[in-house]
C-alpha cells in the first residue's frame, strides 16, 4: 500500500492580498479636446494647495496602511506619466504630484477568486539549514478580478520528518516591473524585475505582453543545470490572451530579474509543457500534451524552439481514460526519471499518478502507477472547479517527494510520499 502523509496546512484564496497597479486611462485626445488623462491632470493642477493637500490626505487615510511606501508609489507613478502628458514636474509641488499619481493607480486583488496549481523547487539560498531540512520556493497561480491569472511566490522549509513551515507573507505585496513605456505594449521577450525591497513571498508577476493579457497560467519550475556547470531556474507556463494560448518560458538566475520568453514551433502552441532539469543525450527534453489527450516527449537543440514529438504515455487505467498530462518537470532519481501525471476519469474527476522513464533514454517507460496516488475525495472535492487535484511540480528531498497540489482550483494542499513506496506501486 502506498505511504502518503497529508500535511494539515492549506493555502486559500485571499481577497485581502492586494497590490497597487497602474490604472490605464485614455492618453490620446480624439482631436475635439483634451484627453481624459489631460482633463484629469488639469483638474488637479487647478486645485488650490490646501484643496490638493486635503484630497491627498483622504487618499492616504484610505490606502497608506494597506500598501508599502504608498507615497513613493504615487510619486513613481507620476514620473511614469509625466513625459506622456508633457508635464513639467519642477513646476508642480510634491502633494499635487502624489495626488496625480494616485488618480492613475488602483488596487488589484490578485488572489481573490482562486489560488491553485503550485510548483516547487529548492530555494537558491540554503544557508543555515540544519541536516534534514531544505529551504523551498513555490510558485502559485493566483486568479483575481476578470479571471486574470498571475504568478505569486511563497518561501518555506521542509524537513525529512514531513514538516512544512512557510515564511510569513509580508503585509504588502508588490508587482514586478517591466520598465516598459506606458503607451507601448511589448511583444515577444520581455524582462520584469522584482522590487529591490520586496521579498519573493511578496512579489507577483502579472501579464505584460498582448499574448499574456488574460493570464500567466500554471508555471512549472525546474532547477536547470547547464552543460557548463551554471545553474538557472526555468519554468514553462501558458500565456493566454482570451482566445489563443502559447507556451512561454520564465527564466531567472538570481530571482530578481525574470525573462519571459515565448517559445516557437508547433509543439509550443499547446498547454502543459514541462522541461527536464538538464539535457539528456545532448538535447533539451520536454514533456507536452500536443493532442490534448496523451503525454508526448520532445527534444530540441534550442530551449526556445520545439517541434514534433513522440507519443510517450496514453490513457490506460479507468481514472485517466478521458485524458492525461504531466504534473511538472521530471524528477531525477537513481531508478529513472520520475514523472508525476494527471488523469481525468468519469465525471471529469482529476487524479495524480506517476510514471518512471529511463534515465538515458526517456522514451522508454519503465513503469507507471495502476492507481492514483492522490485523488479528489471528501473535502477536496468542493471548490471553484469541483473534483480536481493538480500539481505543477514536486521536489525530491532525500528519500521522499514533497508534493504541493491544488484542490478544486480553490486552495493548495501538501503531501509527502516516500519514493520507494511510490516505485513499488508501479508495474
Amino acid at each position: 500500500m502506498l505511504e502518503l502523509f497529508n500535511h494539515a496546512l492549506r493555502l486559500k484564496a485571499d481577497p485581502s492580498r492586494v497590490v497597487v497597479r497602474p490604472f490605464h486611462i485614455a492618453w490620446q485626445s480624439d482631436g475635439t479636446g483634451p484627453s481624459r488623462s489631460e482633463r484629469l491632470v488639469r483638474e488637479v493642477l487647478d486645485m488650490s494647495p490646501g484643496e490638493a493637500r486635503q484630497q491627498l490626505e483622504i487618499v492616504l487615510k484610505d490606502f497608506e496602511a494597506r500598501h508599502w511606501q504608498t507615497r513613493r508609489v504615487f510619486m513613481t507613478r507620476y514620473d511614469e506619466i509625466e513625459g506622456m502628458l508633457g508635464l513639467d514636474g519642477s513646476q508642480i509641488g510634491d502633494e499635487k504630484r502624489q495626488l496625480i499619481g494616485a488618480y492613475f493607480c488602483h488596487e488589484y486583488s490578485y488572489a481573490a477568486a482562486a489560488l491553485m496549481n503550485p510548483s516547487a523547487v529548492p530555494h537558491y539560498d540554503q544557508s543555515g539549514m540544519p541536516k534534514g531540512s531544505l529551504r523551498i520556493l513555490m510558485s502559485l497561480r493566483a486568479v483575481g478580478e476578470g479571471h486574470i491569472s498571475s504568478v505569486a511566490f511563497r518561501e518555506g522549509i521542509i524537513t525529512s520528518k514531513n514538516q512544512l513551515t512557510l515564511a510569513p507573507e509580508p503585509p504588502f505585496a508588490t508587482a514586478a516591473d517591466s520598465h516598459e513605456d506606458e503607451d507601448h505594449i511589448p511583444e515577444g521577450p520581455v524582462t520584469v524585475y522584482r522590487h529591490r525591497d520586496s521579498t519573493l513571498s511578496g512579489t507577483v508577476i502579472f501579464p505584460i505582453t498582448r499574448a499574456q493579457s488574460n493570464g500567466l497560467e500554471d508555471l512549472r519550475i525546474c532547477h536547470f543545470h547547464h552543460d557548463d556547470g551554471s545553474e538557472e531556474w526555468i519554468g514553462t507556463y501558458t500565456a493566454y490572451n482570451g482566445s489563443q494560448i502559447q507556451s512561454e518560458l520564465l527564466m531567472t538566475r538570481d530571482w530578481r530579474e525574470f525573462q519571459l520568453v515565448p517559445m516557437t514551433g508547433s509543439a509550443a502552441r499547446n498547454k502543459g509543457m514541462a522541461l527536464f532539469p538538464r539535457k539528456v543525450g545532448g538535447k533539451y527534453m520536454m514533456l507536452g500534451r500536443q493532442d490534448g489527450e496523451n503525454i508526448f516527449l520532445h527534444s530540441s537543440d534550442t530551449i526556445t524552439h520545439w517541434e514534433g514529438g513522440e507519443k510517450l504515455l496514453t490513457p490506460h487505467y479507468p481514472w485517466e481514460l478521458v485524458q492525461m498530462g504531466n504534473c511538472g518537470p521530471p524528477i531525477e532519481t537513481e531508478a529513472g526519471w520520475l514523472v508525476l501525471t494527471h488523469g481525468v476519469g468519469a465525471m471529469r474527476k482529476y487524479s495524480i499518478g506517476a510514471a518512471l522513464l529511463d534515465l538515458d533514454d526517456p522514451s522508454k517507460v519503465i513503469g507507471r502507477t495502476k492507481d492514483p496516488i492522490l485523488a479528489a475525495a471528501d473535502q477536496d472535492r468542493e471548490g471553484y472547479v469541483p473534483n480536481v487535484v493538480y500539481t505543477c511540480g514536486a521536489i525530491r528531498h532525500g528519500d521522499k517527494l514533497f508534493i504541493p497540489y491544488g484542490v478544486a482550483d480553490s486552495s493548495v494542499a501538501f503531501a509527502f510520499v516516500p519514493i520507494k513506496s511510490l516505485l513499488d506501486q508501479m508495474r
